[in-house]
């Protein structure tokens, strides 16, 4: 368990280093009714930096099921009027948005997965202009986590709910650099070097990426044209910046939507809509998937990949080294926030428009003859193994490795 001062620490993280909260912005937290107590402590210190006013958006995931359970397709599909006002409102006060991801993992199990899709496909058309708000940096945002009973009995199903609350605490310390003597300053140092990557890939500008790992991986991963890759802490349309994710171990960039070729397999769990997806595989050509299989969660996934044309092409490719605090902690944490950072990962859907050169400048049309993905979906899925390779392919053809083993060899 934290102690007092780290909690004080972590919820300072989210407001300075992720959402970088102003003097005078209004702040909105989005969370689970059972993260209530950290939720306050985050708008209490939210308020300290200068906050004008923090909301509260509360989410209950047990209601959420028991809609599911006995409300129709047709009325979940409906999104009331007073989320989308909502949802204008902060877009027009421009606040800073901080989320705590904490779910119950198999919260939607046995759930109707085509259900599950259809709802899902229309909640993500009626959140279109808030998404495009926080993946053009319009907004800055950040995502945070704390353990919850139920997600914590699925990481540490042999410990009584308050042992692996208080193991999964331990770890998230860890992770989010808590034990050290300022964690502000070790974030800072680890977004230097996070951004050192980065520069090497963007001087090095390759056409493509190519990766291969003993589980059957053997995927070429073409680049958007004038791509750029990102790490960690990103820049705000305000010129201010924030880190979105907390914590953070990836560089990341655009994939070209139609020069992705090969087969990939996952190398941990995917946790979508409340279901776990594993033992997955996927055929591409020409950027699309053509063939999938796997062996738990299969109409589930099927239901992501057909959300829409864009959702059967990929719109991130992320590069973590094997040796990340997260994938050393051993723990496979059924949350993207934390399994995305353990693993090399790809997404489904939309590219972040700010992976492209002068992106937010850009009409959908002309990111989408650059390359970049659109889709209402963005779903990561992790791929990378202990022993994945990862060779640049430069224009002219000549290869560079970036991975081996499963780490940075730059």
């Amino acid at each position: 368990m934290l102690t007092n001062k780290q909690m004080q620490q972590f919820a300072e993280l989210a407001v300075k280093i992720g959402a970088n909260v102003q003097v005078g912005q209004e702040v909105v937290i989005r969370c689970d009714v059972k993260c209530a107590d950290f939720a306050h402590l985050i708008s209490q210190k939210a308020y300290e930096a200068g906050a004008k006013r923090v909301h509260i958006q509360w989410r209950d995931e047990i209601q959420s099921r028991i809609n599911f359970d006995y409300a129709t397709t047709e009325t979940l599909c409906e999104t009331p009027s007073f989320a989308l006002e909502f949802n204008k409102y902060c877009i027009e006060r421009k606040v800073a948005l901080i989320s705590i991801s904490a779910g119950d993992p198999n919260i939607y199990a046995g759930v109707d997965a085509d259900k599950l899709a259809k709802v899902n496909v229309a909640g993500s058309k009626a959140m279109a202009d808030f998404r495009k708000a926080t993946m053009s940096n319009y907004l800055r945002w950040t995502i945070v986590s704390m353990p919850t009973e139920a997600w914590a009995k699925t990481v540490f199903p042999d410990l009584e709910p308050a042992a692996a609350v208080d193991k999964m605490w331990d770890a998230m310390g860890k992770i989010m650099r808590l034990d050290q003597e300022n964690p502000t300053e070790a974030w800072r140092e680890h977004i230097a070097t996070l951004h050192r990557h980065a520069n090497f890939l963007n001087d090095n500008n390759f056409e493509y990426l190519h990766f291969t790992s003993g589980n059957g991986t053997d995927l070429m991963v073409g680049l958007a044209t004038d791509h750029l890759w990102l790490a960690a802490e990103e820049q705000g349309q305000d010129g201010l910046m924030f880190t979105a994710n907390m914590p953070t171990e990836e560089v990341f960039t655009a994939p070209h939507r139609n020069k992705v070729h090969g087969v990939v397999k996952n190398a941990l769990p995917l946790v979508y809509n409340g279901n776990v997806i594993d033992g997955f595989s996927l055929t591409f050509k020409d950027g699309k998937v053509v063939d999938f299989t796997a062996e738990k969660g299969y109409d589930t996934l099927k239901g992501l990949i057909e959300s829409d044309e864009g959702a059967s092409h990929i719109g991130e490719v992320a590069l973590i080294g094997k040796n990340s605090p997260i994938s050393n902690s051993g723990i496979l944490f059924f949350n993207t926030l934390f399994d995305e950072n353990a693993s090399c990962h790809l997404a489904f859907g939309k590219a972040y428009p700010t992976t492209v050169k002068n992106g937010n400048d850009l009409t959908a049309d002309e990111l989408l003859n650059k390359g970049a993905n659109d889709s209402i979906q963005h779903v990561d899925f992790m791929i990378g193994t202990k022993d994945l390779k990862i060779e640049g392919v430069s224009y002219d053809g000549t290869t560079t490795l970036v991975f081996e083993d499963g780490e940075w060899v730059i």
